[in-house]
C-alpha cells in the first residue's frame, strides 16, 4: 500500500480510451475463494428486513463474510428454552451462497434484565444481577455449542462505549473486559480454533476508554479488535485515528489485526441511524462506500464491513422503535431492489479479493488547477496477479458535488510488474477502458493523462481483470 499527498483525480477513461469500453466482469461469492470484504446482516434479532429477499442478491455480490447479530432475546423467550429457528436458516442460508457468517454476540434479555425499554433489550448488560450472569453463561454455551463447526469468529458485545448500548449503567472499560473475561473461556472450550473479536468500538476517539480496556487485560482475552469509524468524509483523520488505535493494541499485543466492523452511509436524508442529517443521495451513498473498502484495504486493516445489506424500516433503537428508516443498505428496503452502492460493492469484490495485496508504489501526480488541488489526492496501491493496481480520488466533501480534474499520472512500474496492456476501471460504474501505451517520462517513469474523481478510479493490466 502507498498513500502519497500529490495529486491524484479520478481517470476520465473515455477521453484516453483506445478502444470501446466494457463492463468490469463481476463475480458470484462461491465463486472467490478468499477476500477481506463483509457486508452487514445484523439487526435481525430485531427483524427489521426479510433475509430470503436478500439471499439471491447476496449471492452474485461477491463478498466472503457477513455480520450476523445473535438475538438472545429472539431466540430464549422462556426461561431455559431455546429455539434457534431463525438464525439457522439465517447461517445456512449465508454458507449455501458462498459468505460465512461471523457473529455478533451481544444484548440482553428482558427475562433477566427487565429494565429494559425494548423487547430485544438492546445494549442492557447481563451483569447486574446473579440470575443474569448465569443466564448469559448458559445462553453463551449453548449458542457455542449449535454453531462450533459452522461459525468460527465471535464479536463479543457492540460499541460498549457507547451510552445506548452500555445499560443500565454508564459505559465502563472495567465492566465490559469483565463481560469479555467471563464469555471469551467458554467461546474457546466448545468451538476448536475459535477467533475472538473485542472492542466494536464506536468511533476511533475514545482513547482513554481503549486504553483502560487494555489496561484491564482486554488484548490478552481476544485475537482481534474492531471498530466503527462513521464519518462522513471517510478518510479525514482516518489513517493517524487508526494509527492511534494501534499505537495502544501494539503496547499491549504487537501485530494483533485489526477489523472494520460497521460503518454505513445513507443514501438519503433523514431517517434513523449514524450520519442522518447530511445530504446523501445514492450515488454519493456508493461513492463513499468505495472510499470507505479502498481506504480500509490500503491502511491494512485485515476486514472492512460495510453496514448494511438492506434499508431498515421502523428502525428500532434502545428505546424502541422509531418509525423511520435507516437508508444505509445497498438494496432498497421497498423492493429490495439494489441501489448503486450495490453494484460499486460488487465491482469492488471483483478485484480486491485475497489476491490483490497492498503495495508501496509510487504514483506522482501533476497539472492539477491549483498545488493545493494537487496535495489532497488520495493515492493507494495494490498488487494483483502479478501487475500493479493504482487507485486514485479526489478526498472531497461527498455533499458538495465536484468536477474532476485532468492531470498528468507518473507511474514507476518496473519495480511493481507487468503493465503491457494498461486499462482503466471506473469502480462507480465497472466501465472498463483500453489506455494507449503511456508515455515515457525518462528514468523509468511512465504517464497517463487521467481524470480525479470523487471516487475511487484504477489503473492496472488487463491481466489482472482475467
Amino acid at each position: 500500500m502507498h498513500r502519497r499527498s500529490f495529486l491524484q483525480t479520478p481517470l476520465a477513461a473515455a477521453a484516453a480510451q483506445t478502444g470501446t469500453a466494457r463492463k468490469l466482469k463481476t463475480r458470484p461469492s462461491k465463486s472467490i475463494a478468499a477476500s477481506p470484504i463483509s457486508i452487514g446482516f445484523e439487526t435481525l434479532d430485531r427483524q427489521m428486513f426479510q433475509p430470503e429477499r436478500c439471499y439471491p442478491h447476496l449471492a452474485q455480490l461477491g463478498v466472503k463474510w457477513a455480520r450476523c447479530q445473535t438475538g438472545w432475546a429472539r431466540t430464549e423467550t422462556s426461561k431455559g428454552q431455546y429455539d434457534f429457528t431463525w438464525l439457522d436458516g439465517v447461517v445456512d442460508s449465508l454458507l449455501a451462497i458462498g459468505i460465512q457468517p461471523w457473529f455478533n454476540l451481544g444484548y440482553g434479555n428482558r427475562l433477566y434484565t427487565p429494565g429494559a425499554t425494548h423487547e430485544s433489550a438492546v445494549g442492557w448488560v447481563p451483569l447486574n444481577s446473579p440470575e443474569a450472569r448465569q443466564a448469559w453463561v448458559r445462553f453463551v454455551g449453548t449458542i457455542a455449542g449449535r454453531y462450533r463447526t459452522r461459525v468460527k469468529h465471535w464479536e463479543l458485545w457492540n460499541e460498549p462505549n457507547g451510552a445506548n448500548f452500555w445499560q443500565p449503567d454508564k459505559p465502563d472499560p472495567a465492566g465490559y473486559v469483565e463481560l469479555v473475561r467471563m464469555t471469551a473461556p467458554i467461546l474457546r472450550e466448545r468451538i476448536p480454533g475459535v477467533t475472538l473479536i473485542g472492542g466494536a468500538f464506536a468511533g476511533l476517539s475514545a482513547l482513554d476508554y481503549f486504553e483502560a480496556a487494555f489496561a484491564a487485560g482486554l488484548g490478552g482475552l481476544v485475537d482481534r479488535i474492531s471498530y466503527h469509524p462513521y464519518r462522513a468524509i471517510p478518510e479525514l483523520h482516518y489513517a493517524a485515528d487508526l494509527r492511534a488505535l494501534r499505537g495502544i493494541v501494539d503496547r499491549y499485543k504487537p501485530g494483533m489485526p485489526l477489523w472494520q466492523g460497521e460503518n454505513g452511509a445513507p443514501s438519503f436524508k433523514g431517517g434513523a441511524g449514524a450520519l442522518r442529517d447530511l445530504e446523501w443521495n445514492e450515488t454519493r451513498q456508493a461513492k463513499w462506500l468505495l472510499r470507505r473498502v479502498l481506504s480500509d484495504l490500503s491502511l491494512k486493516v485485515e476486514l472492512t464491513s460495510y453496514f448494511h445489506t438492506v434499508d431498515m424500516a421502523n428502525y428500532v433503537w434502545a428505546s424502541g422503535k422509531s418509525s423511520l428508516v435507516n437508508a444505509k443498505g445497498i438494496l432498497r428496503g421497498t423492493d429490495y431492489t439494489p441501489k448503486p452502492s450495490y453494484y460499486a460493492l460488487q465491482h469492488a469484490c471483483a478485484l480486491f479479493d485475497a489476491e490483490s495485496k497492498p503495495a508501496d508504489l509510487l504514483m506522482r501526480f501533476e497539472r492539477g488547477r491549483t498545488p493545493a488541488e494537487e496535495r489532497l489526492v488520495e493515492s493507494v496501491a495494490f498488487l494483483r496477479r502479478g501487475a500493479p493496481v493504482y487507485v486514485y480520488w479526489n478526498p472531497t466533501d461527498l455533499m458538495q458535488d465536484s468536477t474532476p480534474s485532468r492531470m498528468r499520472m507518473a507511474v514507476w512500474s518496473g519495480e511493481a510488474g507487468r503493465l503491457d496492456r494498461p486499462v482503466s476501471v471506473d469502480l462507480l460504474t465497472g466501465a472498463v477502458s483500453t489506455l494507449p501505451p503511456p508515455a515515457s517520462k525518462g528514468g523509468g517513469a511512465r504517464s497517463f493523462d487521467v481524470a480525479v474523481h470523487d471516487y475511487p478510479v484504477l489503473i492496472t493490466d488487463a491481466s489482472a481483470l482475467d
